[in-house]
C-alpha cells in the first residue's frame, strides 16, 4: 500500500510540512517543522531548499522521530504519484 499524505494550503500546527515549489531553476522543496511538533526545538525551523524527493525523505525521517503527521503544500503541482497518494481532507484522492 502506498503512503498517503494530506495536501493543505498552509502550515498546520503540530505537523511537519513539506513545501513544494516550481521555480525558474527547477523544482524545489523545503521541510518546515513547528516547535510544537518537536518539543526540543526552541523555535520553528525551515530547511534549505533541496530536491523534492530528498525533502520528502527528510520530512518522513523527522515525522517518525517527532511522531507527527506530514502535510504537503503544493501550489505548483510538483507532487509525483510515485511518492505516494496525495489527498485533501475529506478522504478523496487528489488527481493532480
Amino acid at each position: 500500500m502506498a503512503n498517503r499524505f494530506e495536501q493543505v494550503d498552509e502550515i498546520v500546527d503540530d505537523a511537519i510540512a513539506l513545501i513544494l515549489e516550481q521555480r525558474a531553476d527547477g523544482q524545489w522543496a523545503k521541510v518546515f517543522c513547528p516547535k510544537s511538533a518537536l518539543p526540543n526545538l526552541g523555535e520553528d525551523k525551515t530547511s534549505a531548499s533541496m530536491a523534492p524527493k530528498d525533502a520528502l525523505s527528510n520530512a518522513v525521517k523527522l515525522a517518525n522521530e517527532a511522531k507527527a503527521p506530514i502535510v504537503v503544500i503544493d501550489p505548483d503541482s510538483v507532487w509525483k504519484k510515485e511518492w505516494g497518494e496525495l489527498y485533501r481532507d475529506g478522504g478523496g484522492l487528489d488527481e493532480t
